[in-house]
């Protein structure tokens, strides 16, 4: 065992990780476009882009270069009655993305504490008007996050069994499948018409951490119109599917929806610095505007606004108005599709695939879990090929950097079809 290595082990918590369980964590000295490379001198394709943020690849020049300016002029300052001119210029670009003009940017470092602020917002919204609705409706299978509120909207059980306790009440409809759209539309209409619900929380299109599962852009748009007409706020959360993921800036540009409330983090910077954001209709913004202090959203963070951070953000924006972005994401999204329509197999029980993300479910006893054991088969069995890919239980994604090369992405799809064949009866 290296120096490192035992360092590591005698200091270092890793997350996700069964410590006693695990086998020895990578030594990463080095990472540059979809390759990273170890101390001894091997080289990983990145196809899930280091937890689904590296958008743009390791290394770019582009965002090095604004963070190493921005560093020059202001490192950090705190966001409490003072601003500077990337938080200001990152807002405005955010805003002018989205379908409503009228909204206003609340920062914060990750996707988690993005939807604490978005759930805080919507209580708050109702108390300060003097409508105390409680009730949030979320779907069965979410991953929001890991802080308390965000695990409370989640899927129960797995991740967060032992703090379940201390979970506010939510309600929970089943994941919408072609066969039950109709049914989970009544339930949340019974819901709404209780007048009680504050919100209604989503992943748009895509349940990252349940498996990669895809739903169709007219049930968010029903479920979206259903909530609007009631009178109860929408929650998008795209930590994971905004910034070309499904093929467009944000999933829900999918649909004609507009939603009160987008979350966004991951590959918000590329990648490259944590940054959270909570984008508010102004609506919502102006019921915390009173002479009375205590109805303000009393919430901040120490790097709130970090101005690194948000230089980071805006020179991945730049990099998101070239041309050469959305066409890298194109080729991806049209290689996964080729690609998955040849996969022929026994071993595998379901494909599906949405702009660069392409998930494969293979077929296990009992019902798919993140626990299943060929998740370890597989993490080691790509590792022996040079890939990098943390799959979902028995759930195989990729999701890779856009500039993966073609010939990088064609050795992922053909090693996955090498694993495949291995399960094979």
């Amino acid at each position: 065992m290296s120096e490192l290595l035992k360092k590591d082990k005698e200091y270092v918590w890793h997350p996700f990780t069964q410590m006693q369980t695990a086998p020895e964590p990578l030594e990463l000295v080095r990472a540059k476009d979809t390759i990273l490379y170890t101390v001894d001198g091997k080289e990983y394709i990145d196809c899930n882009s280091s937890w689904w943020v590296n958008v743009h690849g390791h290394g770019n020049e582009h965002i090095g270069k604004a963070i190493n300016e921005q560093f020059k002029k202001i490192d950090h300052v705190i966001f409490a009655g003072a601003t500077h001119p990337k938080a200001v210029e990152l807002a405005e670009r955010i805003v002018n993305l989205l379908p409503n003009p009228k909204t206003k940017v609340f920062f914060s470092d990750n996707g988690s504490t993005a939807i604490e602020v978005a759930l805080k917002m919507v209580f708050q919204y109702w108390h300060n008007k003097n409508q105390p609705k409680k009730r949030i409706l979320a779907l069965e299978g979410a991953y929001h996050g890991d802080t308390f509120g965000a695990m409370a909207v989640g899927q129960r059980g797995y991740f967060n069994q032992p703090f379940e306790h201390f979970f506010f009440d939510v309600d929970f409809i089943d994941f919408p499948t072609k066969d039950n759209e109709e049914e989970l539309l009544n339930q949340a209409e019974n819901f709404f018409k209780s007048t009680e619900f504050a919100a209604v929380i989503l992943e748009p299109l895509v349940q990252g951490s349940a498996g990669m599962r895809m739903y169709s852009a007219a049930f968010l748009t029903r479920l979206v119109n259903l909530a609007k007409h009631y009178d109860v706020k929408v929650i998008l959360d795209e930590v994971m599917t905004a910034w070309g993921r499904t093929g467009t800036y944000f999933a829900f540009q999918h649909t004609e929806i507009v939603p009160d409330i987008v979350c966004l983090s991951k590959g918000l910077t590329g990648g490259v610095l944590p940054l959270g954001l909570t984008v508010a209709t102004d609506e919502i913004y102006e019921a915390f505007l009173s002479e009375d202090k205590t109805k303000a959203l009393l919430h901040g963070h120490s790097f709130t606004g970090n101005p690194l951070s948000c230089a980071a953000a805006c020179a991945s924006l730049d990099l998101f108005e070239q041309q050469s972005t959305w066409e890298n994401v194109k080729r991806i999204a049209d290689a996964n599709e080729a690609f998955a329509l040849t996969i022929d197999s026994t071993a595998v029980e379901n494909v599906r695939f949405l702009g660069t993300i392409l998930a494969i479910e293979l077929k296990v006893s009992g019902v798919s879990s993140y626990f299943s054991n060929i998740r370890d088969e597989a993490y080691t069995f790509f590792l022996e090929n040079g890939i990098l890919l943390r799959p979902l239980g028995n759930i195989i994604f990729i999701n890779p950097p856009y500039c993966i090369t073609v010939k990088e992405l064609q050795k992922v799809h053909q090693t996955i079809e090498n694993f495949i064949s291995t399960l094979e009866k």
